[in-house]
């Protein structure tokens, strides 16, 4: 593998064994979906940019600064937008810049103040029960990849870097839904110039290595008609086309101009924002960036002054190059988290001016593919502690993310267990959809 992502983070093992699960056959038997996309799709992919810990909606989209100290802390000075009317917090000015581009929902709400539960019913639209759901992210993979024609090398579900582990994102589909996890860190410095690959081995080492591993391969040679060794020599296959093909170079930043990718921020989360513009470009269905660093029991505003800079021009950036290069039609941008925090801030010891979790309330950001710019949905009270105005549960913003992609969120959920199931919940009632954003 070149000077890539890959190169610091997907090791030889991760790439063999993600590649026999995608190409091994474990697809569910007798369970293709043969859905036709929706009339009217509008997006072929999903940015889910993830603020892992639940981010603050006062100190992020929905400011409140009339509230008072106990309530907006050191951040009372909110920045105007381009949109008349929207507000959103002072270390955001970039975003504020693009805020005709994107809309706000302040309204979100579940009530749930459990990390793993919370990430699951955001993610899935659904209340927990003896099964699992899977996240939106395996519903288009299932819709959107390899069953339906996807026929790129990068798996068509991808996380940047590492996954939650809150719940099973593949859920009942089983492994050949599950995400595929980058690992490493896009921003720190690679290994040399060229020629490096997984692991600090040089290209031309893996190849001794897989050539002495044939070589060592006595049952293959004995039995090469027999199927199962078909099937892990082309999971084999695409694995070394991650580590040293075309498709590894995908993962090299290196390719870019230097002021790009210091415009997106020298950070793991702005240069996760840059990759996953490259992703969109090669047509991969779904990425999610995984920021932590959220969950901000102590310390908030200290966390915030670093947190938010990098969000503002990692964001920004990539609303702006998918609009310059006509892609943001095309490709939906969700920014949000598990919840949001406690709108008082917590001065006492031992929390010292944290936030605590905070399901009642919370806000997201959605861009392109079919939402429309510019506007807000919903409202939240005077100190942001409960919804005011137009409430939004998690499986409307979902279904109306189906919708754009051509999902019907109505129909059912095939899967290997026979469970009756909608894509979303709500089937045939004629809700689940934000009609007021698309």
């Amino acid at each position: 593998m070149d000077p890539s992502l890959l190169s610091s983070s997907i090791s030889r093992r991760q790439a063999l064994r993600q590649a026999a699960l995608v190409c091994g056959g474990l697809a569910m038997a007798g369970h293709r979906t043969q859905a036709a996309p929706a009339p009217g799709a509008r997006a072929k992919a999903v940015i889910q940019i993830w603020l892992w810990g639940g981010p603050s909606h006062l100190d992020t989209f929905d400011p409140k600064p009339e509230a008072g100290r106990d309530y907006c802390g050191p951040f009372d000075q909110p920045l105007a937008t381009k949109v008349d009317g929207m507000r959103i917090n002072e270390l955001l000015p970039s975003l504020a810049k693009h805020a005709d581009k994107y809309s706000l929902i302040r309204s979100l709400t579940h009530g749930n103040n459990g990390h793993e539960t919370a990430a699951y019913i955001v993610q899935t639209g659904r209340q927990p029960d003896r099964f699992v759901y899977p996240s939106l992210g395996a519903i288009v993979s299932l819709f959107k990849g390899y069953d339906h024609g996807y026929r790129g090398l990068i798996p068509p579900y991808i996380v940047m870097t590492q996954p939650q582990g809150r719940f099973a994102e593949d859920g009942f589909l089983g492994v050949r839904y599950k995400p595929f996890a980058t690992g490493g860190d896009p921003a720190k410095p690679q290994f040399a110039v060229e020629g490096v690959v997984a692991e600090g081995l040089s290209a031309e080492r893996q190849v001794e290595r897989r050539e002495l591993m044939h070589r060592l391969d006595t049952l293959g040679r004995v039995m090469p008609a027999d199927p199962r060794f078909k099937q892990h020599d082309l999971g084999e296959a695409k694995a070394y086309e991650m580590i040293l093909g075309d498709a590894g170079k995908l993962f090299d930043l290196s390719t870019e101009k230097p002021e790009t990718r210091e415009r997106y921020g020298m950070n793991t989360f702005g240069q996760s924002c840059l990759m996953a513009r490259r992703l969109v470009e090669q047509g991969v269905p779904y990425i999610t960036i995984n920021s932590k660093g959220w969950d901000t029991h102590k310390q908030h505003f200290e966390i915030m002054r670093r947190r938010l800079p990098e969000v503002d021009l990692g964001l920004s950036s990539l609303i702006e190059d998918l609009s310059q290069s006509g892609l943001l039609d095309s490709t939906i941008l969700w920014c949000g988290g598990e919840f949001g925090r406690t709108p008082k801030i917590q001065w006492e010891s031992p929390w010292n001016g944290g936030r605590g979790h905070y399901g009642n309330c919370f806000s997201a950001l959605v861009a392109g593919g079919g939402f429309k710019g510019g506007r807000v949905l919903g409202a939240s009270d005077k100190t942001g502690s409960e919804v005011a105005e137009r409430p939004v549960h998690p499986a409307e913003l979902l279904g109306t993310i189906c919708s754009l992609l051509g999902i019907d969120p109505d129909q059912p959920l095939p899967n290997p267990r026979g469970i009756e199931a909608t894509v979303m919940p709500l089937a045939g009632k004629g809700e689940g959809r934000l009609k007021e954003l698309i």
